[in-house]
């Protein structure tokens, strides 16, 4: 670990130091060979210095530029590990991974509790064919991710995730495995691509209708689609035997889908 590293509450350092989580992290993620893994956060390298063994290349963006020192001493004798210091966000991933040959892209990680709907919005649009994430996030934030229609913890990130991913929980981590001790305990999920999407004729379309239909999550569609031909709306929810009244947390990804495409 750092002992002498100044954690920077900013940039939501929190560094797991459990070698029982970062080994079962890394033989959860299931990682085949020829995997280039983008990790995004490395902190003092814990989970960089296990990806290296079975990754054919890791890609480790960094923010906090006092780490540089540490990171560079420690791997640099490795060439299978490469840090980019900035942050991940302002960061072009196709032109960062073009120089490298590999047969699958994952991307593993311990991601700031602060900026992870971001960051997962941006490797979704990134245009680069991920096929899995394996992510540490807030226990909420994964509740959130994974939840089922009809639950409290079932919002727009849910479906719009559940568009371009089966998302498993793979288990849950104490606040206790971190340097320094956050004040929430954490999850690790897996985003595994899906193989057959139901298309939308319209993504952004789609995408809108999703935030539109959860924007005031106490109200019905009626309400919330007001700026929506609703007569075709209603075509949609009457062959699953609903109405206008019914709210979007009582509504799957399908049904969400049929609607854009009625539209």
């Amino acid at each position: 670990m750092v002992p002498e590293h100044h954690f920077k509450k900013k940039y939501g350092q929190n560094f797991l130091n459990d070698e029982n989580i970062l080994n079962k992290i890394v033989t959860e993620s299931q990682i085949p060979e020829d995997t280039l893994i983008i990790e995004i956060g490395p902190g003092a390298g814990a989970l960089t210095e296990k990806l290296k063994d079975v990754a054919k290349m890791v890609i480790a963006y960094e923010i906090d530029n006092e780490l540089q020192p540490l990171l560079l001493e420690k791997f640099k004798d490795i060439d299978n590990v490469k840090f980019i210091w900035g942050d991940f966000l302002e960061r072009n991933i196709q032109n960062d991974i073009k120089e490298y040959d590999f047969k699958n892209i994952y991307v593993i990680a311990n991601i700031p509790y602060y900026i992870t709907t971001p960051i997962v919005e941006k490797i979704i649009n990134s245009g680069v064919d991920i096929s899995k994430l394996v992510i540490m996030v807030q226990k909420e934030v994964g509740e959130r991710f994974s939840a089922k229609p009809g639950t409290k913890n079932y919002s727009s990130i849910t479906v719009f995730l559940n568009y371009f991913y089966d998302i498993k929980t793979l288990f849950l981590v104490s606040r206790n495995c971190f340097i320094p001790k956050p004040n929430v305990d954490s999850v690790v999920l897996s985003l595994e691509r899906k193989k057959e999407v139901i298309k939308v004729n319209d993504e952004n379309l789609f995408f809108k209708l999703i935030r539109d239909s959860f924007q005031y999550k106490r109200k019905n569609l009626r309400n919330n689609l007001k700026g929506y031909d609703l007569n075709k709306v209603l075509e949609v929810l009457k062959q699953y035997n609903k109405d206008l009244t019914i709210r979007a947390e009582d509504l799957d990804l399908e049904v969400f889908i049929k609607i854009c495409n009625n539209l």
